[in-house]
């Protein structure tokens, strides 16, 4: 089928197709718990949902890995240096791992915090509590899968994650089937069960990919070397992404806060339609993939002019796709969302939810492809920027005054796609002016 087109879009089309499909399967693994557990409340909607959405507060240690790992072995690969990408590698897996203890215990410590700042009912509280306390066990093995994930991304290869992905998400439908209802004799666990599934299912994923590191399976050769410089270098384009991120999560968290204003319904309307725009989000998040990838591998073999050239032909393919799904998000929204509840109030404030997202579906696209190939090159200084001037000065302060005059949710939705224009405005004049070639990492 890919024969049909040119070859450079195969070269991008290779890259980008499995990669979204093992992103939107990423997100059906996380839908998959807000379904079954949408058939108990919307309290267990709210519960998942929000612990989700407050777990990637942590997760955000994950961009520092996964921007400063596709920066520098992208580089690596495209030099065809691949003896010193196989010992970033191995630098980089060390380093996620002790990374990942202190996170885990601080999360696990203060996660029973969260769902009482947000001023949820105590319902909601009481099942988020233990949920997001039992994800935190599979944070080690998170951070890991991440590291060699990026890795294989950044040489080119995302099939492999795709079908170990496409694995794990029949195993974590069958252990919810069976944690979450207690079917075939297990333990009815409810919304722990959910947790418990996809902690066993992050397990297995990460055992997956070391034995096919330990057995070069890899492009990448197993070795125990460890390099301070090469950590610096990953560092040094991965912490400012990773702060972006992280204040990035702070003002969603934020923004979440002024949701849960507008009680459970609105709430959990809001999380259903973040999943479902999640979705939505998979082709871009695919495409963004082959950006850092093709950016860094044309960087790396010195040809500046050709990574640019990818990066515009993966923004019009991303265009495309994303222009197609947001028809689905505005004209039918109540069909998406009735797989996820039944409740009349949640279906209607998830679909007011998707109708307005779904008129920004275009500059999202740009956010994403640009964003990550500005990351690819280490312009992560110039993003981190464009993303909080915009995040706290179009959408979360503005929301906070339309909240406070008109006490109307449709307001808050207009501050947040205003925020995607004005950053998708922001990023192509960042990357048509080409400061990012100059940019060493």
């Amino acid at each position: 089928m890919l024969k049909l087109f040119p070859t450079k879009h195969q070269k991008i089309l290779k890259i980008s197709i499995p990669a979204a499909i093992n992103s939107l399967l990423d997100m059906l693994q996380v839908i998959t718990d807000l379904i079954m557990v949408g058939r108990i409340s919307a309290f267990a909607v709210a519960a998942v949902g929000l612990g989700l959405q407050s777990l990637t507060f942590v997760f955000a240690m994950l961009t520092l890995l996964h921007v400063g790992t596709s920066a520098l072995l992208s580089r690596f690969v495209g030099a065809k240096q691949m003896k010193r990408a196989s010992t970033s590698l191995a630098t980089l897996l060390r380093f996620a791992l002790f990374l990942s203890l202190p996170m885990m215990l601080l999360w696990y410590v203060f996660s029973s915090h969260v769902y009482v700042w947000f001023g949820t009912d105590v319902e909601v509280v009481a099942l988020g509590k233990e949920y997001v306390q039992m994800l935190t066990w599979m944070l080690p093995f998170v951070l890991v899968k991440l590291v060699f994930v990026t890795a294989l991304n950044a040489s080119g290869d995302t099939k492999t994650p795709m079908y170990v992905k496409i694995g794990s998400i029949f195993l974590n439908v069958i252990l919810n089937y069976l944690l979450i209802f207690g079917n075939l004799g297990f333990p009815e666990l409810g919304v722990m069960g959910a947790a418990v599934g996809t902690v066993i299912v992050n397990i297995l994923e990460t055992l997956i990919y070391a034995w096919l590191y330990v057995n070069r399976k890899m492009p990448y050769i197993p070795t125990l070397h460890y390099s301070k410089s090469l950590l610096k270098r990953a560092l040094k384009v991965g912490v400012p992404a990773s702060f972006e991120r992280t204040l990035t999560f702070g003002s969603f968290m934020l923004f979440t806060v002024i949701i849960a204003h507008y009680g459970t319904e609105v709430l959990a309307g809001y999380q259903i339609g973040l999943r479902v725009e999640g979705l939505a989000f998979m082709p871009g998040i695919g495409f963004t993939i082959a950006a850092m990838a093709l950016m860094g591998q044309g960087l790396g073999a010195k040809k500046p002019l050709q990574a640019r050239e990818d990066v515009i032909l993966i923004l019009k393919y991303t265009i495309g796709f994303m222009f197609f799904l947001s028809f689905f998000m505005i004209f039918m929204p109540e069909k998406i969302v009735w797989l996820f509840t039944d409740d009349a109030q949640t279906i209607e404030e998830a679909s007011l939810y998707l109708r307005i997202v779904g008129l920004s579906q275009i500059p999202l696209a740009f956010n994403f492809v640009l964003s990550g190939a500005l990351r690819g090159a280490g312009d992560t200084k110039r993003t981190l920027k464009i993303s909080l001037v915009s995040l706290w000065f179009v959408r979360v302060i503005p929301a906070f005054v339309l909240t406070w005059y008109f006490d109307n949710i449709l307001f808050v939705y207009l501050a947040m796609i205003s925020d995607t224009f004005v950053k998708a405005i922001w990023l192509w004049r960042t990357f048509d002016k080409g400061e990012w070639m100059k940019i060493k990492v």
